[in-house]
């Protein structure tokens, strides 16, 4: 069941926001977590802009490559990009539940049973009751610049205090040098400059500098702010992007909750309405020989807002190869680059360079692929050698399906490193790239068939190099 806060509660709880906090304790080590999930927060917020959804719509779900690869129902890749969204917002939810667990005054039964607020909202359990009690949908744009000055201040305290720990361990280690090599013959010539010139003397300096200004950070970052009004902060703003995840998706993913009023739905920064499929599709959107890689009932369980956007295993997620195959890409990109000018008849560059890049491709290969290249360019090739005219249709060929593929393959590793745990990326507020843009939904044949064929004109193209670089009296 919904919890539902009276009216009265909350008329005293607004008087009461500017105060109250001096009691409780700061959230201390934990603002990192806490800045973690509010920039989730903001990147979800803007993901789900009115440009943000527009561009989903009209180009990445509508790419070459997710077509001949991933889909080509539009309605199956809206409900995958959804689930993704809504997997990060859970995320967000449970770091407000858990610090929740720890706030106490007024506000406390709302936070300390947030998780179970969550639930019954995504459930569509009266978020419009919700939202009049609680108020999310107002003031939604003032809640984001507060989060975002919160999470780059913490982002800065987060780096001034690995600074810290690395002068720290300097210290320590110029301890344990001054331990072990004995007292040092004090020298009374040297002058004050001098003295305070020396090493231990100059880091010992540093540290006291850095430490006031972790202090300072500490003060004016999500550290010293109260438990009670962070957590508050992020469930509204948990509410607030599930009430436009609602919006924007609610008309192709059945299970989410209503959308609110339209009234609400401007508060919340969102105009453009809902989202809805367009009936007439344009020609070149169909691939001929593109289909979806999941079957109907898969489909449908798709659609609930719960799905695990885990790849089945006949895709390249689910066989786990999707960063392989997005390096082996990328490596055939930079080697076709290299080669470029040897067809072209341009200023070819360094040969051993070429032959170095050509080794480490192949020694990222898995053995079905080398084994597929091999038996595809024996057939191709019969023994043959390639002229000057295959190699320049080689390469064309090669470049007509990395211009599709290629994509996929950057959007794969980008997609990897804005999860990573580095502070830029586990503190950035940016929109992030959708799994359905990346190479995890690809099926994996069709996905191995796109390499192979990129691989086999990438070696005809080299045997003609290796021909061309040859003396004339080689065979002699």
């Amino acid at each position: 069941m919904v919890l539902v806060m009276p009216r009265s509660w909350l008329a005293g709880l607004r008087s009461r926001l500017g105060g109250g906090g001096a009691s409780e304790d700061g959230l201390g080590i934990l603002a990192f977590e806490a800045a973690a999930a509010m920039s989730r927060l903001v990147s979800l917020h803007r993901s789900l802009s009115n440009e943000e959804v527009r561009r989903l719509r009209v180009y990445v779900l509508r790419a070459e490559g997710v077509a001949r690869l991933t889909s080509t129902d539009q309605s199956l890749l809206l409900r995958l990009a959804c689930a993704e969204l809504l997997a990060d917002l859970d995320r967000a939810a449970g770091t407000a539940a858990r610090l929740g667990a720890r706030c106490c005054g007024p506000d406390a039964p709302f936070l300390r049973s947030f998780d179970l607020v969550y639930a019954d909202a995504k459930r569509g359990a009266g978020l419009a009751r919700l939202d009049a009690a609680v108020g999310f949908s107002r003031g939604t744009g003032k809640r984001l610049r507060k989060m975002e000055r919160h999470v780059a201040a913490t982002a800065k305290l987060y780096a001034e205090m690995n600074a810290l720990t690395e002068l720290e361990a300097s210290e320590r280690r110029m301890e344990q040098w001054m331990q072990h090599s004995g007292p040092i013959p004090a020298q009374s010539s040297k002058t004050k400059r001098q003295q305070a010139d020396e090493p231990s003397e100059k880091l010992m300096r540093e540290l006291r500098l850095q430490r006031q200004k972790v202090r300072r950070l500490r003060e004016g970052s999500l550290w010293s702010v109260p438990v009670h009004k962070a957590t508050k902060l992020m469930a509204r703003s948990v509410l607030a992007v599930l009430a436009r995840v609602s919006l924007g998706f609610g008309a192709v993913v059945p299970g989410l909750p209503p959308p609110l009023a339209a009234g609400r739905t401007r508060a919340l920064g969102h105009s453009s309405g809902p989202l809805h499929l367009s009936t007439t599709m344009a020609p070149d959107a169909a691939i001929r020989h593109s289909a979806p890689i999941f079957r109907q009932n898969d489909a449908a369980s798709t659609a609930s807002s719960s799905l695990s956007i885990k790849p089945p295993a006949t895709t390249v997620g689910g066989s786990g190869m999707e960063l392989r195959y997005a390096n082996v890409i990328l490596s055939s990109e930079t080697l076709l680059s290299a080669l470029r000018p040897a067809i072209r008849n341009e200023d070819v560059q360094d040969g051993m360079m070429e032959l170095s890049m050509r080794d480490e491709l192949y020694k990222m290969l898995p053995v079905t692929i080398r084994s597929a290249v091999k038996a595809n360019l024996m057939e191709r090739l019969r023994g043959q050698q390639v002229d000057e005219e295959a190699a320049a249709a080689a390469m064309d060929a090669v470049e007509r399906v990395l211009r599709w593929l290629g994509p996929m393959a950057h959007d794969t590793l980008q997609w990897h490193d804005e999860r990573g745990m580095e502070r830029k990326q586990r503190f950035s507020m940016r929109p992030r790239v959708p799994m359905v843009q990346t190479l995890h939904f690809a099926d994996c044949r069709k996905a191995e068939a796109a390499i192979v064929e990129v691989l086999v004109g990438l070696s005809c193209v080299c045997c003609y190099d290796d021909q061309r670089r040859r003396p004339a009296d080689w065979d002699d």
